[in-house]
């Protein structure tokens, strides 16, 4: 696996969780936050319309 600097990962961007609680899922990044630890963390909308929280590094970016 190759990781992505999160400058990659951009707000509205489709995108496919690889590994973490919601490995499989995949949808559109909405919310970027770096914590105080460096940690980044996103929010991505589900298909359907749910929210979910993971860290930047659990992702891939889907182009389209």
């Amino acid at each position: 696996m190759k990781d992505q600097s999160p400058a990659a990962i951009r707000d509205g961007a489709s995108c496919k969780v690889i590994s973490g609680v919601h490995a499989g899922k995949s949808g559109t990044v909405r919310d970027i936050k770096t914590g105080k630890t460096r940690h980044v963390s996103i929010t991505v909308v589900l298909p359907d319309g749910d929210r979910i929280k993971t860290l930047a590094k659990n992702v891939i970016v889907i182009k389209p």
